[in-house]
């Protein structure tokens, strides 16, 4: 988190209170949340920020490169501020939880179609969709 703020800082943004609740949020989340959930969070400490604060820090974040945004269409964007680059995700279709699918082969897999194919990559994304044990275990 500290490196975090430097960061903020060297780019000579602004630190307000609402700003560093919102890098906290983000940085701490293991559940990749919408800006909406980061507000909800937020306006308990801070009723006055608005959406827009949220999306505006999310945007600061983007552009130096310390969160990843997910977009899944009419389903919203996640964001990640704990691995912000690209990697694997599992999606639940039931309750929309996601994880990271902390697996070593798929880490190097990029790379090795790269490899294969010539390409130079850019970027990746990789989801998988499925159920969650959770979702499952209330089915029964």
């Amino acid at each position: 988190m500290d490196e975090l703020i430097n960061r903020v800082r060297e780019r000579n943004y602004r630190l307000t209170p609402q700003r560093l609740a919102i890098l906290k949020i983000v940085a701490a989340s293991e559940g990749h949340p919408s800006a909406e959930r980061i507000f909800d969070q937020i306006k308990t400490e801070f009723p006055t920020t608005s959406l827009a604060t949220v999306y505006k820090t999310i945007a600061m974040l983007k552009d130096m490169n310390q969160v990843l945004e997910l977009d899944f269409g009419s389903g919203g964007n996640r964001y990640d501020g704990n691995r912000p680059y690209s990697h694997a995700h599992l999606v639940c279709l039931e309750c929309g939880d996601i994880v990271d699918a902390e697996l070593d082969v798929l880490d190097t897999l990029p790379q090795q179609i790269a490899t294969r194919t010539g390409y130079q990559l850019v970027s990746h994304r990789f989801d998988i969709y499925g159920i969650c044990s959770r979702c499952r275990s209330q089915r029964a």
